[in-house]
């Protein structure tokens, strides 16, 4: 008679595992911390810190949305996967505040640094509309003094 045992190894520790009666079963609830592998260029993986933000119970696709921060040196995207038998090179699993990969005070950090880029880049966009206005009016004879005020509003 051949047993289905295998032998698998967690943490250093050798489990002995009767593969007739394993079975892995997860609890996720909406709100859990998880950590995504997610399959990156080539053969790398890379590993985000995310949260369940919502289940989709399609009767042929049950599917889990996940939201993950992308971070890198100088920014922070929140990207989503939908999580689902369809999914390819990706996985995921529980983690807790002892494991995670990001500090809250960095991803702030990172969203008011581009917020701050942002109304830069707005500002300057402002300041070509004045001086267009200003100085290219003689070549358009429809600005009259009364229109350029209006698009100066």
């Amino acid at each position: 008679m051949v047993e289905n045992i295998k032998v698998v190894e967690i943490n250093g520790c050798k489990f002995e595992v009767d593969l007739a009666t394993a079975r892995k079963v997860e609890d996720f609830r909406v709100g859990d911390a998880v950590k995504v592998l997610k399959k990156g260029y080539g053969t790398s993986y890379d590993i985000y810190s995310g949260v369940i933000v919502g289940f989709e119970w399609f009767e042929t696709l049950p599917t889990i949305t996940i939201a993950y921060l992308k971070m890198d040196y100088s920014e922070c995207k929140i990207e989503f996967i939908h999580y689902n038998t369809n999914t390819k090179d990706v996985e995921i699993s529980h983690t807790n505040n002892i494991e995670m990969l990001i500090q809250p005070s960095d991803v702030i950090g990172k969203i008011d640094k581009e917020i701050s880029k942002k109304k830069q880049e707005i500002s300057e966009f402002e300041e070509k509309k004045v001086y267009f206005v200003k100085n290219f009016k003689k070549y358009f004879n429809e600005f009259t003094n009364e229109k350029i005020g209006e698009m100066l509003k």
